[in-house]
């Protein structure tokens, strides 16, 4: 599109989701497309995929789409205020969390790497 929007198609693409995930996300508002034409279809903007991404990101940590929505606020809120040490210590608390997840989830691809190589011992 010429006025920096795209839609759902070319989101979808890019963040490598479907479109009825994209709807979903809409249809939840976890993350709403900025626009809509004339005939109701959703208008992303580059911040709108950002967002996307933010979310995708999370998914393979096992985040709750509720988990999703806190942290999306918690990035809002620090646009509007980078100073607020709540936010921040709610941030914070995120990252934790977030690299707990990691660990566990690197620990998880170690035995899947382990079990391939029994495998191809056999």
């Amino acid at each position: 599109m010429t006025d920096g929007t795209m839609r759902i198609g070319e989101v979808a693409e890019r963040t490598e989701l479907s479109f009825r995930t994209l709807r979903h996300y809409d249809e939840i508002g976890l993350v709403t497309p900025s626009a809509r034409t004339d005939g109701g279809f959703r208008l992303y903007t580059e911040d709108d995929v950002t967002r996307i991404l933010l979310i995708r990101r999370m998914k393979p940590l096992g985040f709750s789409l509720e988990e999703m929505r806190e942290l999306l606020g918690v990035v809002d809120a620090i646009a509007a205020d980078a100073d607020d040490q709540q936010v921040r210590a709610r941030l914070d608390a995120v990252r934790v969390e977030a690299a707990s997840r990691r660990e566990k989830l690197s620990r998880q691809v170690q035995m899947a790497d382990e079990f391939l190589a029994l495998l191809a011992e056999i």
